[in-house]
């Protein structure tokens, strides 16, 4: 990975003595601190080269995930590695904005996530929403389940089957939004504020976005689709319309009011498509009666639009008593227009348009219906509009489990937010904490992709043992609002008649202090074994990020007065007996000027271990190795605090 990334490394990236050879131009022979930041757009740049070397006539296509000021030159983007939640999806819309906006015209995420296992309603939600995206595709990491459309049942393969048949329609539009992308360096989706930036309500919105005029509404809320979501328009008109696509689990489209909009057919793929076959005008007059909109043409490869072998076309729209007039008013570019047939529809509101056709270059009159013939022409449009939708079949919500409120919490991803602490608990998979953020310092702890890493507990002192990826049940949730101490209780069975039980708790009389208190139980353990279990071993596993690798070590003083720095280098370590920490350690960042204090019960300790990894530590725990009992259950009671470091 082109950051560049090596995970054999503290700093997870090229030592800083590694040379490079750069051209002289560039600064020449430097080390690696010299280049660091440039490396990606480097390598980008160097793969575009090579590729028009190998063939002149094509236009290369570049991927990357690094970069920099003018990457854009030689690559498209992708937003790196993503989680299958729907905080990510929600995220996806913001980076991708923010990309445009900063001069990357071309970008999205993986598409269902790339860490983790996306669900069907999920899966279909983010399809609906990135096929819009400038660059729409999706990824997953080896490992996770099956991410294709048809991997989550026929709902939301109907869904992902109409979202990418939007996408090929809008691909005469996307394909000219680039064109002014290239030669005007303004981005091809941006946020929803563009269109009224004296709107300051418009600055927050962060579930729709503007393609040109189109206007694209989603929702990223797990359980409410887009219609069932109250949108913030701009000012102006802004009239709704769609391709007998519309469905709960996709956005919503709107045309803003002065404006054309090109469509082609729906393809299964680009090379289907023909200049000959039919274009599709959607129109939508603004307040003086007019609109206007840009087609760019070209043969959608090689060099040659460079030397004029192109067609812009510019149409426009003008009202005239009950008559819309359309038609070519200039072209650009040596290109002879196709014959074609056009088609033209008019947007009066609520899903309602009046068509005409005509061949392409031709002028066309659209007749507009009477008032009371227009209004009801548009009541009956909507009323259709909402019978289609209520048709048709959503996603299904697995995420949300019948029975029990314990079972269908656990479902849920759980947030806990109280004084200093911000965490967020995956219960379905092994009750993992994936984020454990302080709030006063803005620092996020943990290095987490969901289905591993983050905050473990095992019960064995096997690396990932029983206990790590159980379902865990919500047993029970206290919330600060209703005057409680902010704690979540779970519950995960391990086998054997065993639960690991553990309850996670910012503290109210000490706010500053997150707590967790872990037990394995024996709650129905066999009569032949007298009572007790296998032998078993409470190992609490969280893995820290490190955020500054080369300035970070683990302080502690042991039991026997000892004083003890563990740095990177030294790669794993145990402490047992004596030299087991008195009661807290701590993981020092001196380039932060923090550290993260972790207390514990020291009776209930009996073995200390320190693993450095790639930009990460782990700092774990281990209880004794026996069997348990009702009576005899084993518990490992424990907290974080973060402080500022000494200097």
């Amino acid at each position: 990975m082109n950051e560049p990334a090596v995970f054999d490394t503290v700093t997870k990236t090229m030592p800083d003595s590694n040379i490079h050879r750069g051209d002289s131009n560039l600064g020449g022979q430097q080390n690696h601190t010299f280049y660091h930041n440039v490396y990606g757009i480097l390598m980008a740049r160097s793969t575009h080269e090579g590729m028009k070397m190998g063939s002149p006539t094509k236009r290369p296509f570049v991927l990357t995930r690094a970069g920099f000021i003018g990457s854009q030159r030689y690559a498209a983007t992708w937003t790196g590695d993503n989680l299958s939640n729907w905080e990510h999806l929600h995220m996806s819309l913001s980076m991708v904005l923010q990309l445009g906006l900063s001069g990357q015209p071309l970008s999205g995420p993986d598409i269902g996530g790339f860490g983790g296992n996306a669900t069907p309603k999920l899966f279909g939600r983010w399809m609906g929403v990135g096929a819009m995206f400038p660059f729409s595709r999706g990824h997953s990491e080896k490992g996770t389940t099956d991410h294709e459309p048809w991997s989550f049942g026929e709902e939301c393969e109907e869904v992902c089957r109409l979202a990418l048949l939007r996408r090929s329609r809008l691909i005469p539009h996307l394909y000219t939004l680039f064109y002014f992308a290239h030669t005007k360096g303004s981005p091809v989706a941006v946020p929803t504020f563009f269109a009224d930036p004296e709107d300051q309500k418009l600055r927050t919105v962060e579930n729709s976005f503007l393609l040109g005029p189109l206007l694209v509404c989603s929702s990223t809320l797990s359980d409410k689709g887009a219609y069932e979501l109250s949108h913030a328009i701009p000012n102006g008109i802004w009239l709704p319309f769609d391709f007998g696509d519309s469905h709960p689990d996709l956005p919503i489209l709107y045309l803003q009011g002065g404006a054309i909009l090109p469509v082609g057919l729906p393809y299964n793929h680009v090379g289907e498509a023909n200049p000959q076959d039919d274009l599709i005008l959607f129109v939508a007059l603004n307040n003086d009666g007019r609109a206007q909109g840009v087609l760019f043409e070209d043969d959608g490869d090689g060099y040659g639009y460079t030397k004029g072998e192109y067609l812009l076309t510019h149409y426009v729209a003008e009202k005239n008593s009950s008559v819309v007039t359309v038609k070519v008013s200039k072209t650009e570019g040596s290109w002879k227009r196709p014959t074609r047939r056009l088609h033209i529809h008019l947007l009066l509101g609520g899903y309602a348009m009046v068509s005409a056709d005509c061949m392409d270059g031709e002028e066309v009159q659209v007749v507009i219906p009477s008032i009371s013939e227009m209004s009801k022409l548009i009541a009956a449009s909507e009323q259709e509009h909402m019978k289609h939708l209520e048709t048709v079949k959503a996603i299904p919500d697995i995420e949300k489990q019948p029975g029990q409120q314990g079972i269908e919490l656990s479902k849920t991803p759980v947030d806990l937010k109280s004084g200093d602490w911000s965490l967020k608990l995956v219960p379905w998979i092994g009750g993992h904490v994936i984020s454990m953020t302080h709030l006063p310092s803005d620092t996020q702890w943990l290095h987490s992709r969901v289905e591993s890493d983050g905050y473990e507990e095992y019960c064995g002192t096997e690396y990932r043992s029983a206990g790590c990826t159980e379902e865990y049940k919500v047993v029970r949730r206290d919330l600060e609002q209703s005057g409680e101490q902010e704690s979540i209780c779970m519950e995960g069975d391990i086998g054997g008649g065993l639960l690991i039980q553990r309850s996670i708790s910012i503290l109210k009389n000490n706010p500053n202090i997150l707590q967790f208190d872990s037990s394995i139980i024996a709650r129905n353990v066999g009569a032949g074994s007298g009572g007790f279990s296998r032998l078993v071993c409470l190992r609490v596993h969280p893995t820290f990020t490190l955020l500054n690798p080369t300035e970070v070590a683990v302080s502690f003083k042991s039991i026997d007065g000892s004083n003890h720095e563990i740095s990177p280098e030294s790669g794993e370590q145990s402490f047992e007996g004596n030299l087991r920490p008195n009661g807290e350690w701590m993981l020092v960042d001196k380039c932060a000027g923090l550290c993260l204090i972790n207390r514990f019960e020291l009776s209930q300790v009996s073995k200390f271990l320190v693993h450095w990894g790639s930009g990460t530590v782990n700092l774990e725990l281990w209880s004794e190795e026996r069997p348990v009992s009702k009576e005899t259950p084993l518990r490992i009671l424990h907290s974080y605090e973060v402080i500022k470091a000494s200097s």
